[in-house]
């Protein structure tokens, strides 16, 4: 098929534009719900993406953990030798939905009034449809990247990795060999704020501290007094930290990030060092003076704790002698010590805690060439619009793949209307995305993923081969076969 030659500058043909829109609502029809505990099945999603990868001329290798949870992984050749490898992941499961809650089926894909309709339309089966769009129709063109692309669909992210890129990092590192830099999930989407469009792009992540606390005490009769009421302990640990208020924190990235943001509004972003209480004055008054557009960074400033489970008891007249809580805890790159030191003193004597899970905290270069293709690469697409740096609040897959030394950017481009709340559909009812913010994604991700090179001198500029200048090509990236499946029995996992 001819190139598309509209005057965008995507070289990406007119069929993509159709593929994106019909391969999430499929990839949505798949269901791939993840319940925790091992309880999902990503293998129809996986040979469905192996079939499009095949299509496309390349060799996908299906690598599983356990049985039916399966990962895809494949790697496309690119021009420069001399570059390093560029990882592109996402995931293939999904958190649960409810359908009595939705306005539609959450797993039927219904494309309605310019939207597509379902789980994973935002979190992430947009994101694979993309990436699929994209290279399929470089296997069209004939248009091949710089950077060897090493694909990752992965199982299990939207529990803690174990079986998806916590696998694949432990037991198949051969698999990303020459990756220095990963693109995945939740950056480069629109953000209206005070009458400007400005696109966050994922250049750090806070660390996962999911913890236990646990409270021991003397079971005993309701009726009586009991000073040491497990419950009780319990119930008073959790309100401290639900109640602390913790320090801000700048990191690189949320410098950057205010610095950015403060400029696009015309406001001095004064930021003392050393001075703790004088920063924390001077940025919490920033965010303020930011508006709407403070929201970017507002999450990022401080490490966080928040009490979500809670159990104990068996009965309303007995006094257990035990209780347990969970805290969703999240970490700043360097706050792991205070973090350890805050939680012993807020937990006291009585109360006992450890990580239930626990994931390393991320942060990325907002200088190199990467970040400014990416950065290009969406402004090209929306002028007017402004790219900034920000820090992801959770996590994603990334932090399983920087145990591999890659450097893990979140690039997931849509272009979205003013009121759509892109954040409030990350696991919520009625998740949705225009048809047309997917279609931008398509643009902006070939445009970077072209473009994408680890020199300082070539950046800027066209990258890879137009159409018509080579023809595309494709290696083995492991050694289970085309489509075969490695059904490994061991391995260690991590979270997000």
């Amino acid at each position: 098929m001819a190139e598309r030659t509209a005057p965008d500058g995507a070289a990406v043909d007119e069929t993509a534009m159709d593929e994106v829109v019909r391969f999430t609502s499929e990839l949505i029809r798949i269901d791939t719900t993840n319940r925790g505990g091992g309880d999902c099945a990503e293998r129809p999603a996986a040979e469905y993406v192996a079939g499009l990868l095949t299509e496309a001329g390349l060799e996908p290798v299906l690598l599983e953990r356990a049985p039916g949870r399966t990962n895809v992984v494949a790697r496309i050749e690119g021009t420069d030798p001399t570059e390093t490898a560029l990882l592109v992941h996402g995931h293939l499961d999904v958190v649960p939905a409810e359908p009595a809650d939705w306005t539609v089926h959450p797993f039927s894909g219904e494309i309605r009034d310019g939207v597509v309709w379902g789980r994973g339309a935002i979190d992430m089966k947009n994101m694979d449809a993309m990436v699929l769009s994209v290279l399929r129709s470089w296997a069209r063109t004939g248009a091949r990247p710089r950077r060897d692309i090493v694909l990752a669909f992965t199982a299990d992210e939207e529990d803690n990795g174990e079986y998806g890129s916590g696998f694949l990092a432990d037991r198949h590192p051969e698999l990303f060999e020459g990756c220095t830099e990963g693109i995945s999930e939740s950056g480069a989407f629109t953000f209206h704020a005070n009458g400007r469009r400005f696109y966050p792009i994922g250049a750090g992540e806070r660390g996962t501290a999911w913890l236990r606390l646990t409270a021991d005490g003397r079971a005993g009769h309701g009726s009586k007094v009991n000073r040491e009421n497990a419950v009780s302990r319990l119930a008073g640990a959790v309100s401290r930290i639900g109640e602390h208020q913790w320090p801000v924190r700048i990191t690189p990235t949320v410098r950057a990030a205010l610095t950015e943001l403060a400029a696009a509004h015309g406001i001095a972003a004064e930021l003392p060092a050393g001075d703790q209480e004088a920063l924390a004055r001077a940025v919490d008054a920033l965010i303020a003076e930011l508006g709407p557009a403070g929201a970017i960074v507002q999450p990022t400033v401080r490490n966080s704790t928040n009490p979500t489970v809670l159990e104990a008891g068996y009965k309303i007249n007995v006094i257990p002698g035990h209780a347990t809580g969970f805290v969703d805890g999240r970490i700043l790159p360097g706050g792991e010590d205070e973090f350890r030191q805050t939680l012993d003193r807020l937990t006291g004597p009585y109360v006992d805690w450890e990580f239930h899970h626990r994931e390393v905290p991320l942060q990325a270069p907002v200088d190199s060439p990467s970040f400014l293709a990416m950065r290009e690469a969406v402004e090209h697409f929306d002028p007017g619009a402004t790219a900034v740096p920000y820090c992801m609040s959770g996590g994603t897959d990334a932090k399983q793949f920087s145990r591999l030394g890659i450097v893990g950017y979140g690039f997931s481009p849509l272009k979205l209307p003013e009121g759509f709340d892109y954040q409030a559909l990350f696991h919520g009812v009625d998740e949705r995305v225009p048809v047309e913010a997917l279609r931008f994604g398509v643009r902006a991700l070939d445009r970077f993923l072209r473009n994408s090179t680890t020199s300082r001198t070539g950046s800027g500029g066209p990258g890879g081969t137009e159409p018509g200048d080579a023809e595309p090509g494709g290696t083995e990236p492991g050694d289970a076969g085309p489509g075969g499946t490695e059904p490994d029995g061991a391995g260690t996992g991590g979270g997000s």
